[in-house]
């Protein structure tokens, strides 16, 4: 169980986002500095217990409108090998000392732990409590049966439209399938409408909190398998 302390980090997330995010291919710049709340997420545990893994909702209110995205993020001990362009920053945690944060999105360990979530084989936590978990996360997952664990790095792309992780696959008569995971980085709300989406193979869908007070559900992630060439 991921340990959550009541202490201070130097630089804030906040602070780190908002330098991080206008260079986001997914970003809706409004021409002025983002001015962020945090609007929502939860947590996911590391099997191993040496890796944070946080998915957090930001609220951007620059420029008059509110636009919410869905950043995974993870907090290490050291820096990720091969992961350096994933780096978002590095802060001074006030009990762990200096923690090296990356887009969870390139990370394998939030990849993988997102890949057990969507097949119920994880449970969400709360985003700001320890060893209590937040049924408001649901997953559905309706695709072919997967390792637990990942064979090799998965290959993430930024685009406009969001994040699409490439995981691997085999190939040959009863290889695991070849999947992409999309991240969806811009939220809309009732994205979720749909239990089983046709093309899908899982999905899982969260809510947040806007400044506003309004609260909305959307998807925060698609599971879709592909053919392997």
């Amino acid at each position: 169980m991921a340990m959550i302390y009541k202490t201070t980090m130097k630089p804030g997330k906040t602070e780190l986002l908002t330098a991080w995010l206008p260079t986001r291919p997914w970003y809706a710049s409004t021409g002025r500095a983002p001015e962020l709340d945090r609007s929502g997420g939860f947590r996911l545990d590391d099997p191993e217990g040496e890796v944070g893994i946080e998915f957090m909702v930001l609220t951007d209110r620059s420029g008059g409108r509110e636009t919410s995205y869905l950043v995974p993020l993870t907090y290490r001990g050291a820096p990720l090998d091969g992961a350096g362009t994933a780096l978002v920053g590095t802060s001074e945690h006030g009990v762990l000392g200096t923690r090296w944060i990356y887009d969870g999105a390139h990370d394998p360990v939030l990849v993988g732990q997102l890949l057990a979530l969507i097949q119920g084989r994880a449970v969400a936590q709360d985003q700001c409590d320890s060893g209590v978990s937040d049924p408001s996360v649901t997953a559905w997952y309706g695709g072919p049966g997967l390792p637990a664990t990942l064979q090799a790095w998965p290959e993430a792309t930024d685009t406009a439209q969001g994040t699409d992780v490439r995981l691997p696959g085999g190939a040959g008569s009863g290889a695991t399938p070849a999947l992409t995971l999309a991240l969806t980085r811009v939220l809309h709300p009732g994205d979720d409408a749909r239990a089983e989406p046709l093309g899908a193979a899982g999905r899982l869908t969260a809510g947040w909190t806007t400044p506003d007070g309004a609260a909305h559900r959307g998807l925060f992630a698609e599971l879709r398998a592909h053919v392997t060439p």
